[in-house]
């Protein structure tokens, strides 16, 4: 069995302070554990900060929220792989519906921001989700699969089969509504199925996370659901007691 991963996105909240006093609330409540992994994006700037303070916790791990998928160069409000490995990230987060809504992310661009975070030796977690609007045509696979073909499509063998895949539907995101555990399940198995067409048997080590509105009354009903191997949480994780909580389901 996959461990379940838990991973809080913390958008455009927690400063550097705010950051460090949360993380240490939080280790001292949570022991470590190797039957699940957790990870936390913070924002940049928090970034070195929440490296330093999870610095002897392996099982919590630190990404970044987003990567330009150059290395260096004239992108001023950007932040590379590498200065993100810097920090102590191992994860880059991309593709979340955010970037592609308000910042206008293309599948190519997240293709690019896939293969860059590899390179630098960090763990693509790809985030894939249809609008309310495709949902309602019923066109939620082909979105979803579209989505993950195009930004997986210059990784090697060996990078697909070490990455995330987060699946959240866009009219989940912070609307309180949340995809029932079989609607879950139904895309879960078809990013699934492409994982083992590509992959073999390799396809089961890629873990598929839901987010959308996920909160600490639903977790246990959602991680509980097939081919549901973790949890994408954004406001929820922003209350460490909460957080606590559903880390611990």
């Amino acid at each position: 069995m996959r461990k379940p991963v838990f991973a809080a996105n913390w958008k455009m909240n927690y400063g550097p302070q705010e950051t460090r006093g949360f993380l240490l609330k939080f280790l001292a409540s949570y022991p470590p554990r190797d039957d699940r992994t957790v990870i936390f994006f913070p924002p940049a700037v928090s970034l070195a900060v929440a490296g330093f303070a999870l610095r002897d916790r392996p099982d919590v791990l630190l990404g970044v929220q987003n990567i330009h998928w150059e290395e260096k160069g004239a992108f001023t409000g950007e932040t590379s792989a590498q200065m993100a490995r810097d920090c102590g990230a191992t994860v880059a987060l991309v593709g979340h519906s955010e970037r592609r809504q308000l910042f206008g992310e293309t599948d190519e661009m997240t293709a690019r921001k896939c293969a860059a975070a590899a390179r630098a030796g960090l763990t693509p977690l790809l985030c894939v989700g249809e609008r309310a609007d495709e949902r309602d045509r019923g066109t939620t696979q082909p979105v979803v699969m579209r989505q993950l073909k195009t930004g997986v499509g210059r990784l090697e063998k060996t990078q697909l089969a070490s990455m995330l895949v987060a699946y959240e539907p866009v009219w989940a995101i912070g609307t309180g509504k949340t995809a029932r555990p079989e609607d879950a399940t139904i895309v879960h198995s078809a990013i699934r199925r492409y994982f083992r067409e590509a992959l073999s048997g390799s396809a089961d080590s890629v873990a598929i996370l839901y987010g959308g509105s996920v909160n600490a009354d639903n977790t246990a009903e959602l991680i509980a659901a097939p081919e549901v191997d973790g949890l994408l949480v954004g406001g929820a994780s922003l209350d460490v007691d909460t957080w606590t909580r559903i880390v611990s389901t």
